[in-house]
């Protein structure tokens, strides 16, 4: 146990030592099997964290995000959290006012993340297999970048399915309804 403890931590040290050193704009921290971001990164990482435009924490074990990730990875464009135990998202998202895409399927969502309704450069959100059966329409309405959500292997109310254009200018992507029992 301890032995692949210290594998794992070792891989997690490699991966941010390759992007300090190579200066790169992406940390691809996918399955390492973090149960929270390490704290240590963000002292690895201080030279480098505006230079920083996408990250992946992928198929971890995450269970939230923290509002000092998103202060200090400010410049991210992209961000994979698919595959994570995640239920809501901290409101310092708003302040990613690069943000385009946002990958937070398979997680465990029963909300839209609100916070992202306020992120008016987000183009692609990914929230597909959550648990999330409302979506405030409104505001995604008014996001004027949005060109796609996937709400698919969801279980969202008819309401929602009946959000067409012009109310919402981007692709709305549903699993297929379900048919109804005959008695």
């Amino acid at each position: 146990m301890q032995k692949r403890m210290g594998e794992a931590v070792a891989r997690v040290a490699r991966k941010v030592n390759d992007t300090v050193e190579n200066k790169t704009d992406s940390l691809d921290l996918a399955n390492c099997k973090l149960m929270t971001f390490p704290v240590g990164i963000y002292k690895a990482m201080r030279s480098v964290t505006e230079g920083i435009h996408r990250i992946s924490l992928a198929n971890n074990e995450l269970k939230s995000l923290t509002s000092r990730f998103v202060t200090t990875f400010s410049q991210l464009r992209e961000l994979n959290l698919s595959g994570n135990y995640l239920h809501r998202l901290p409101e310092e998202v708003t302040s990613l006012l690069h943000l385009r895409a946002i990958n937070l399927s398979r997680n465990r969502f029963r909300r839209f993340p609100e916070p992202l309704a306020a992120v008016a450069t987000l183009e692609t959100i990914d929230l597909e297999e959550n648990e999330i059966a409302e979506v405030p329409a409104e505001k995604l309405a008014s996001m004027a970048s949005l060109r796609s959500l996937n709400l698919q292997a969801n279980p969202v109310g008819p309401d929602v399915r009946l959000l067409v254009r012009p109310l919402v200018p981007f692709d709305l992507l549903l699993s297929p309804e379900e048919p109804i029992p005959e008695a």
